[in-house]
């Protein structure tokens, strides 16, 4: 906030090259505002501010910038300087970074580091993409069970500095096998000649190495922890995963469903970063898929062409009939989606589902029905313009958007789950494809509907 304030100010100093006084000023700035600063300046001086800040402040400002602000300033700034700014990031925030960079560019900048960071550092590269290991930080304070509380009190203030996150320690064995946890607060409250073991209740939760990211996010939903140990398959404590870690997966995660959701493939960039070729590619299949879709809706009309003809008032209803539809069966799936995201519902709840989505389907489409009806009514009363046959066109309408309302909430809330049965994506199921598929339907059922009701009159 104090950033964007001081912009002008911040700008007229670039300009003048006062950089004495503008490292006062960012000097006293939060690493998120000098990002900020570092980030709505010219390219060309990004990397002359970014040497302006204090050391440790530079190290905390990198991690806030996006990745290719990251890149182009790693481009910009000396071998020296790079090797300080990798060696000092979290390393969790340092692989995020370099599984992003080309394969060569990342052998360059491991060998920049220490051998301590870089044995890190190569140890999270080697963990499967979307796991816990490629998330987690190998920083963390892990204590001996026969240890005393005095004996872990020293044991923070010797790591403190060091690490991110101290609130929580983790008990293990001789061997580095994880055994339970131990808030600050326990520790701070207790006796210096406690036993550590005396505070063990064994109620930890853990996350694998190779679990998925999602796992990591229902977890921390589920049980309200800032940190996660993770362990690999023997038990053996390698890392922890933290609350900021799993903000940022939210938001990609989050991300990629809306887009999916959008009707188009996930961008793998920011919207401004991605290439417009590749954005094109990435929205052209879908929109072709949904297109072909539409053509069958003018195959669909064109199977009922003779009743069309023989009663062109029919023709006036279509919108509203397949927009009803396709509207209807976008909210179920939406809902469903989301349900499932949030961990809410599960594949064995598709029945239940069902019964909900259908009644609802036939309340709501009974309230589309009527107001239906009822708009025929008024407008034949004003003008005569449905005829003699008014009533049995206003059923139609009314009877047809209730089939048609129904079909569109069981398909579209059924369709996730379909899609989840086959391990694909259940944000696929994206609301224009929903209503495209219901738009086909809706016709069916609509002049079915029509042939029933208007045979002997108006068919």
């Amino acid at each position: 906030m104090l950033g964007h304030l001081l912009q002008p100010e911040i700008e007229n100093l670039i300009r003048t090259r006062n950089w004495e006084s503008l490292k006062e000023i960012i000097s006293e700035m939060h690493p998120s505002e000098a990002a900020d600063i570092i980030s709505d300046i010219p390219t060309n001086d990004r990397a002359i501010i970014f040497r302006l800040l204090p050391k440790e402040t530079s190290y905390k400002t990198f991690e806030y910038l996006e990745f290719d602000e990251q890149e182009e300033l790693l481009k910009s700034l000396g071998q020296e300087e790079v090797a300080g700014i990798l060696n000092e990031m979290s390393p969790d925030d340092r692989t995020e970074l370099l599984e992003e960079l080309p394969g060569p560019v990342v052998k360059k900048l491991v060998r920049l580091l220490t051998p301590e960071e870089r044995s890190v550092a190569v140890s999270l590269l080697g963990y499967p993409e979307y796991s816990a290991g490629r998330i987690m930080t190998p920083d963390f304070i892990a204590v001996k069970m026969e240890w005393n509380i005095g004996k872990v009190l020293e044991r923070i203030k010797e790591l403190g500095k060091k690490i991110e996150y101290i609130d929580t320690m983790f008990i293990t064995d001789a061997k580095g096998h994880l055994l339970d946890e131990l808030t600050l607060k326990e520790v701070v409250m207790s006796d210096e000649n406690t036993l550590v073991s005396e505070l063990m209740n064994s109620t930890y939760v853990s996350l694998n190495v190779n679990d998925p990211q999602e796992e990591a996010v229902r977890m921390f939903k589920e049980y309200d922890l800032y940190a996660i140990p993770v362990v690999n398959d023997d038990n053996y404590l390698v890392g922890i995963v933290t609350s900021d870690d799993v903000l940022d997966v939210i938001e990609e995660e989050s991300t990629e469903d809306i887009q999916k959701f959008g009707g188009m493939e996930a961008l793998d960039e920011p919207y401004m970063d991605s290439p417009l070729l590749q954005m094109v590619k990435k929205r052209a299949g879908w929109l072709v898929i949904l297109f072909l879709g539409e053509m069958l809706t003018a195959t669909a009309m064109g199977f009922f062409e003779h009743q069309i003809a023989k009663a062109v008032v029919l023709a006036l209803f279509i919108p509203l009939i397949i927009s009803s539809g396709g509207n209807s069966g976008s909210q179920a799936a939406t809902l469903t989606i989301r349900a499932m995201a949030l961990g809410e519902i599960r594949l064995r709840d598709w029945f239940r589902v069902m019964k909900r989505e259908i009644i609802s389907g036939l309340m709501l489409g009974t309230i589309l029905g009527f107001i239906g009806f009822l708009r025929i009514s008024i407008w034949n009363s004003i003008s005569n313009m449905y005829g003699e046959h008014w009533f049995l066109i206003g059923l139609t309408i009314f009877f047809t958007l209730i089939g048609v309302v129904m079909w569109g909430t069981f398909s579209g809330s059924m369709l996730p789950f379909i899609l989840k049965k086959f391990g694909l994506d259940p944000a696929a199921s994206s609301a224009p494809f929903v209503a495209t598929l219901v738009d086909v339907s809706g016709l069916i059922i609509y002049f079915s509907v029509a042939i029933v009701i208007l045979s002997g009159t108006l068919l």
